[in-house]
């Protein structure tokens, strides 16, 4: 895999969607790393990427209530256990699980596969709570796709926090996720 700083010279075959992340992390002018790659559904599939980028990609999970009414994207590092009593407890909410793709493509423009922070630009009248892990949280470096898994983003943390959440008028939750001793 190869490294690239900034965005795709070439975006033909690339989807808006993806184009409108690189538009975005340039007006904001957060600076970060590229790697282009065969589709990846899953975190053990960013293994490569993760060497390559001398990161952890996130483990992005999209996630609601058991009535549909609240939403979450979790950021969690890719190697610890989701348990969802333990975030239940933490947020606090009595059922959590996995959202439907409708609202996925619906709130954040993003199919399964390709869930990301980068995504909350396109949650324009703020149906996601976004919660972050606090050694995600207080990393200087995350992984990420803009909105598409056939790439991935190196980016400093502080810049998604300070820079690209106020503009896209999102708040966050850093949560103390316990650790349960097994990798995912």
């Amino acid at each position: 895999m190869e490294i690239f700083h900034g965005r795709p010279e070439d975006a033909s075959g690339r989807l808006a969607k993806e184009i409108a992340v690189y538009d975005l992390l340039e007006k904001l002018e957060i600076q970060y790393d590229r790697v282009d790659h065969g589709p990846m559904m899953s975190i053990a599939q960013c293994e490569e990427v993760d060497q390559t980028l001398k990161i952890e990609i996130c483990k992005n999970l999209f996630l609601c209530n058991q009535q549909k009414t609240k939403f979450y994207l979790l950021m969690m590092p890719g190697t610890k256990k989701f348990v969802t009593r333990e975030v239940c407890r933490l947020i606090p909410s009595p059922r959590l699980s996995f959202a439907n793709e409708k609202y996925m493509e619906e709130f954040l423009n993003i199919t399964p596969g390709s869930v990301s922070v980068m995504g909350l630009m396109n949650d324009t009248e703020n149906h996601v709570q976004l919660l972050i892990d606090r050694e995600v949280a207080e990393s200087e470096y995350f992984g990420c796709h803009p909105c598409m898994n056939t790439s991935s983003l190196k980016m400093r943390t502080k810049d998604m926090l300070e820079k690209f959440l106020p503009y896209v008028h999102h708040d966050y939750q850093v949560l103390d996720i316990p650790d349960a001793g097994m990798k995912a």
